[in-house]
């Protein structure tokens, strides 16, 4: 398995982790510190494998990080609807 294959797994297991830890501000702080650290291991594993598999792991991480792409939709349809 490749170094960017491994980093997008231990980013995972990190992400599982750490949903599991208790939490005063429902893990915001903890989802930005996730995606700032996701996003070069992402380019990572697309420069190394493609696209195709960097879309799985783009999926993989949104499902891990679900409410902060839920949140994103919204402002996102908020402001194409105005």
């Amino acid at each position: 398995m490749s170094g960017s294959l491994v980093l997008a797994c231990l980013w995972a297991f990190a992400a599982n982790v750490i949903a599991m830890l208790p939490s005063k501000d429902y893990h915001w702080s903890n989802a930005y510190k996730l995606i700032a650290i996701g996003i070069p291991i992402l380019g990572f594993v697309t420069w190394q494998h493609g696209p195709w598999v960097g879309l799985l792991v783009l999926a993989a991480g949104m499902s891990v990080l679900r409410w902060p792409v839920v949140y994103l939709t919204r402002w996102v349809r908020d402001k194409l609807s105005k």
